[in-house]
């Protein structure tokens, strides 16, 4: 999922983009490029291909839920590119569609209802994780 590419054709599906030719349009990229990215998130079951057009065949690519969950990985790193990449630029918007109104991303805890930022958040092994694999060596959880 790193590459530049692919994090931009994850965006576009996001946006409603699903056919060869439209990713290739908006993104710029050589159809080789393209081709081998989508096949690439085909096999890893984040989209999939369904046939759009009997002849000649043409395909779209549409997100799985594999994908779709995916979204909130996707807006942080949008969030994140805002804020360092964006040469001045404003940030992008992100709007609920029924509403119209502004989205703002922020971690919430469904327990205790309260909005925090990412520098209250800690990470420990989930049920079952015994050991952690931690640059090669094998460390066990506290």
């Amino acid at each position: 999922m790193g590459d530049r590419w692919t994090i931009l054709i994850l965006r576009d599906a996001f946006r409603g983009i699903r056919r060869f030719d439209d990713f290739r349009r908006d993104l710029e990229i050589a159809r080789p490029v393209l081709a081998d990215r989508l096949r690439r998130l085909v096999e890893a079951g984040v989209m999939v291909k369904v046939a759009y057009q009997d002849r000649p065949r043409r395909y779209e690519y549409r997100l799985t839920r594999m994908g779709i969950e995916l979204s909130p990985a996707l807006v942080a790193l949008m969030r994140w590119g805002d804020r360092w990449l964006s040469d001045g630029l404003p940030p992008t918007v992100l709007v609920h569609e029924p509403c119209g109104h502004e989205l703002d991303q922020a971690f919430w805890c469904p327990t205790c209802r309260q909005t925090f930022s990412p520098s209250a958040i800690a990470s420990r092994p989930g049920p079952g994780h015994a050991t952690h694999h931690i640059g090669g060596h094998v460390a066990e959880p506290r």
